[in-house]
């Protein structure tokens, strides 16, 4: 395959960026898109000239870290797909692909495709801990749970913290992100006891860090390359509100 790449290069995020074009030539269908950039950058080194900078870690679709939005569309678009998942086979031979980082002002570019999302970080660090006695493990049946609450919190779980759901949203929303972590510990009994400093805590952290709000468009859960479901939206607000109250 020979394809034409539109690939966004910033050197850092004070200065402007812009979309440069590469040739990609002799790419192998079976390739992921990961490792076809791989390739193009063994090219421009070779050449003398700077490698593309863009994130990555496991490759297997687990860690989140392969953040770009690849012809509009974070992920590449495909359903339940991560960017290093994402096969080249997938695109057309003589195809103009255009790849981007992710667009929101709480994840600023670090260099080239490689944005700073120490925003969810702190989020996350705002939802404090889950209280557990001192001591052995308990049994497996010690804390039964329904298995309605154990499905929705291991969709919930599922969220790998991407952040596709903030690049996708036109609001900027992290949403998703913060109702699945919310909702995965409320619908346990071990997440009971913090439950209200939880959602409070970081709903406000996440305000502070400049996401937007949801106005439901639900782009987040088209793009969730876990699947996570809006539905946890819903279940944060409820969260949310049942906390404030309390708190009033």
């Amino acid at each position: 395959m020979n394809l034409t790449l539109r690939i966004w290069r910033q050197r850092n995020a004070q200065e402007r960026g812009s979309l440069v074009s590469y040739e990609a030539k002799d790419i192998s269908p079976d390739m992921s898109f990961l490792e076809m950039l791989d390739v193009v950058n063994e090219r421009l080194i070779a050449k003398g000239e700077e490698p593309v900078a863009f994130d990555h870690d496991c490759r297997e679709g687990i860690c989140g870290m392969c953040s770009l939005v690849i012809n509009g569309l974070a992920h590449g678009g495909r359903r339940a797909t991560t960017t290093c998942q994402l096969h080249m086979r997938h695109f057309k031979d003589g195809d103009v692909i255009t790849v981007e980082p992710w667009r929101s002002r709480a994840f600023p570019v670090v260099r080239d495709l490689v944005v700073d999302r120490t925003a969810f970080d702190r989020v996350i660090h705002a939802g404090g801990f889950v209280s557990s006695n001192a001591g052995g493990a308990p049994d497996a049946n010690a804390l039964p749970v329904p298995r309605d609450d154990a499905e929705k919190a291991m969709d919930a779980a599922a969220c790998i913290g991407c952040g596709a759901c903030v690049a996708s949203c036109p609001n900027g929303s992290a949403m998703l992100f913060v109702a699945a972590k919310v909702s995965h510990l409320a619908h346990l009994p071990q997440g009971h006891p913090e439950r209200a400093q939880r959602v409070l805590g970081m709903v406000h952290q996440m305000d502070l860090e400049g996401f937007g709000n949801c106005t439901n468009h639900t782009e987040c859960e088209a793009v969730c390359p876990k699947e996570v479901s809006i539905s946890h939206i819903a279940k944060m607000n409820r969260e949310f509100i049942r906390a404030s109250v309390l708190e009033a």
